[in-house]
């Protein structure tokens, strides 16, 4: 995977245009002068705790006993769930109920951006290839830096492009996120097969 797939792949599972109307509800209480710094923040924050994750994740599945083809399959199964999601959006809850204060850490870094789908991803990342460990770490910044983009401009795709677009252009995306998370299992699968040839 090159480092354009796999900041594409993260772009699409942080699903920063899925999460506009979200954002925009919790972050409703907060001062607008405010709202870009919060933003900000918040992103750094899951930013970091994808790190970590993309760094200690395989000594953690080491730990576990996970192999390669086994977290493969899995993380192929889950980004296609996740696929499914973005294109039929049925149960979604899209009634949040805006926090009184400033929101810190839960939920806008975790679980909407960084969330167990991005966590995972960025395991399976560095577990399929350690030596290129950097070269995700630039994915993983390409990913996070676009969706600060996407979040930081929330209020202005919502009122120039309307919810019907956001809508449309989310489940493009989830398309194309099915895509990869079939090729994903594909992989695992194939690997599985000949671990024992």
């Amino acid at each position: 995977m090159s480092v354009f797939a796999a900041a594409v792949t993260l772009f699409l599972v942080m699903d920063p245009i899925g999460n506009i109307p979200m954002f925009l509800s919790l972050l409703g209480q907060v001062d607008e002068t405010r709202r870009k710094r919060v933003i900000l923040r918040e992103v750094l924050i899951a930013f970091v705790v994808l790190v970590v994750f993309l760094f200690f994740g395989r000594y953690i599945l080491a730990a576990l006993h996970i192999t390669e083809p086994a977290l493969g399959i899995a993380g192929g199964v889950v980004l296609f769930l996740i696929a499914v999601r973005m294109i039929f959006p049925w149960g979604r809850d899209q009634n949040v109920e805006s926090p009184t204060g400033e929101p810190l850490v839960v939920p806008l870094a975790i679980p909407l951006i960084a969330g167990p789908s991005a966590m995972a991803t960025v395991i399976l990342l560095s577990n399929q290839a350690p030596g290129r460990i950097w070269m995700w770490f630039l994915a993983l910044a390409i990913a996070s830096v676009t969706a600060l983009v996407v979040l930081l401009s929330a209020e202005i795709l919502r009122r120039r492009l309307g919810s019907r677009f956001l809508v449309a252009i989310e489940r493009l995306m989830g398309m194309i996120l099915a895509t990869l998370s079939v090729q994903m299992l594909l992989t695992g699968i194939r690997e599985y097969v000949q671990s024992f040839g």
